[in-house]
């Protein structure tokens, strides 16, 4: 049977848990941190992980191939870069919005096309080029402020009581475009570890890949903190209930990329992962009660634009 379509709704699923996963932890960096906030996926996430690895191999009665040297420095690299993005984001989220911060973190394809362009020397076509200046438009106005072009008593954006408040800093839009990069990277190193482990069918690979890089980042994650930062290790056992929630989530959204990955390459699932900025504006408005004002919305439009000019150029 012919599965090359299940890329779609398994992209569709992990969009949505991983917006899930967001909310939760973006709930516990008040309480832990950007840092902190970002190792309960790992560490809480590790044992789902490898549970899911367990149900696939019992439902198949298969078992993973080993692991080559070359996936396992894929996944290793892709699980650092993944960390990293994670904390970024996290912190963007302190200071902007959970809409603004997940719109900017969708830049992640076209930074990939910079990137080519500045140190590889590929050229871009004009649709490229025509991509890249929507979405960097699309960033330079998420980074006003809100009340910029209309007076205060006409601004209806509603603030909650300890939302962020959202100011043109640089710091938080340099953290979410980092965060993106990072993202990106780990994409590829992921879809490149999974392809590493060659079956037995791809759901076994991409339950793998999920249950090593999980094992890895909460591994890594443990022994800094037992090391360098034990408060911290406190901090997150006693939000054990709502870390364990986000584990979850983020090891069942996480399962469905790799799922996405194992079938079809990176840029189409991004591409129809940026679905998670609908997502991304329900829960800001419904559950973080948080406004956008007609600059964020036309910035956000402008970069998934761009995202999807340039992947469907």
């Amino acid at each position: 049977m012919n599965f090359s379509w299940i890329w779609i709704p398994a992209t569709l699923i992990a969009a949505a848990a991983q917006t899930a996963r967001n909310a939760a932890q973006r709930e516990l960096v008040g309480a832990a941190g950007p840092f902190g906030a970002a190792s309960v996926r790992f560490l809480y996430g590790a044992p789902f992980g490898a549970l899911f690895l367990q149900i696939f191999c019992i439902i198949s009665g298969s078992a993973p191939n080993a692991l080559t040297l070359k996936g396992a420095a894929w996944i290793a690299a892709a699980s650092l870069a993944q960390i990293a993005a994670t904390g970024l984001m996290l912190a963007a989220m302190r200071s902007r919005s959970f809409f603004a911060t997940i719109a900017l973190t969708k830049t992640e394809p076209l930074q990939v096309a910079a990137f080519g362009l500045a140190f590889l020397g590929e050229r871009l076509s004009f649709v490229a080029v025509t991509a890249i200046l929507l979405s960097t438009a699309g960033v330079a106005i998420l980074s006003l402020p809100p009340g910029l072009f209309q007076r205060r008593s006409t601004d209806r954006t509603i603030h909650a009581p300890g939302a962020p408040e959202r100011t043109a800093g640089g710091r938080a839009i340099a953290l979410g475009l980092g965060a993106a990069s990072c993202f990106a990277i780990s994409a590829i190193g992921f879809r490149a570890g999974i392809l590493e482990f060659n079956g037995p069918t791809f759901l076994i690979a991409a339950a793998a890949a999920l249950a090593a890089s999980l094992l890895f980042q909460a591994a890594l994650i443990l022994a800094l903190m037992i090391l360098f930062d034990r408060p911290l290790l406190r901090a997150i056992a006693a939000q054990w209930r709502p870390s364990l929630f986000a584990g979850f989530i983020g090891a069942f959204a996480s399962l469905f990329w790799f799922v996405a990955f194992a079938v079809q390459s990176a840029a189409p699932v991004r591409t129809l992962g940026l679905v998670e900025v609908v997502f991304a504006r329900i829960v800001s408005r419904q559950i973080f009660k948080e406004g956008a004002s007609k600059a964020e919305l036309l910035g956000a439009g402008l970069i998934l634009c761009g995202v999807a000019l340039l992947l469907n150029g």
